[in-house]
């Protein structure tokens, strides 16, 4: 691997290996961003890149927006970037994707690392600004490399080969559950839908009733050919029932039939009321 740190055997190194091999080593410091490069090392590919984002750092810092503080934990296994308050993992750079670090030695307080993303392979420089770390971080990420390279030789390979592979499974675990979530979600989709459908489509919702036409007046107009409707008006009120005419001749009390005298003839009366009837109508004048 490519580093921009070169360490000298007689050199001590500043953690114990048990530090880095079976835990981490926790920094505090400010995440200037991550931008692609083209070239997986180099020192002029670093200082571009930082270039690059000090620029776009200030505009935003113009804007009102702060310098976002980030955790690093450094171990064998890589460097993960996590947000210090909630502990979320916002990057996990595995320490065999990592082909460059460096700090600037202009800028004592920048260091940086390019790392290969696993999902684009495309290399990206990542950089931060430690105030008083900037050296030991870049040292600590150094003395990592040293000891998982030595884990390496010692194990001919098969624990480098072993981590790549517990590496892919998460991943996929991951994408997995990122799955089985968008899956889920589709299927209450689909639930709602049919739910709304069976509704719009059962007879109850289908069965509207027809009111019937009205006139200007708010009434519904008369039918001679069909019955009049029960159906109240839509001012809410029923139509005053229509008196149905019978043929059967109504008596009085006395049980006697009303006097028609449209009806009544000659032979209505009896015949002692008639002779006098007739004898009136030969006296009077006209006749």
């Amino acid at each position: 691997m490519n580093r921009a740190f070169s360490r000298k055997k007689d050199k001590t190194w500043m953690h114990t290996p048990e530090a880095l091999s079976k835990h981490y080593i926790p920094y505090n410091a400010k995440f200037l961003g991550s931008t692609e490069v083209e070239q997986p090392k180099g020192t002029e590919v670093v200082r571009d890149a930082v270039r690059k984002l000090k620029f776009a750092r200030h505009i935003k810092k113009s804007e009102g927006q702060k310098t976002p503080k980030v955790e690093l934990q450094i171990s064998i296994y890589g460097v993960k970037i996590l947000e210090p308050k909630t502990k979320e993992v916002q990057h996990n750079c595995q320490l065999h994707r990592i082909s460059f670090c460096a700090d600037d030695k202009t800028d004592k307080r920048i260091f940086t690392f390019i790392c290969k993303d696993s999902e684009s392979n495309k290399h990206l420089c990542y950089v931060f600004d430690s105030e008083k770390c900037a050296e030991e971080i870049t040292l600590t990420i150094g003395q990592a490399f040293d000891l998982a390279y030595r884990k390496f030789l010692e194990s001919g390979g098969k624990d480098v080969e072993t981590r790549k592979q517990i590496a892919g499974l998460q991943k996929r675990i991951q994408e997995l559950e990122t799955e089985n979530t968008e899956l889920k979600n589709k299927v209450q989709d689909l639930e709602n839908q049919l739910r709304i459908t069976q509704i719009s489509t059962s007879p109850a919702a289908s069965m509207t009733p027809k009111s019937p036409s009205t006139d200007i007046f708010d009434m519904v107009p008369f039918s001679p050919i069909t019955p009049q409707s029960t159906t109240p008006t839509r001012n809410g009120t029923q139509p005053p029932p229509v008196p149905s005419r019978s043929t059967e001749i109504k008596r009085d009390l006395f049980g006697a039939e009303p006097f028609d005298p449209f009806n009544c003839g000659a032979g209505d009366f009896p015949p002692d009321i008639q002779s006098k009837l007739d004898e009136m109508q030969r006296r009077s004048p006209g006749s």
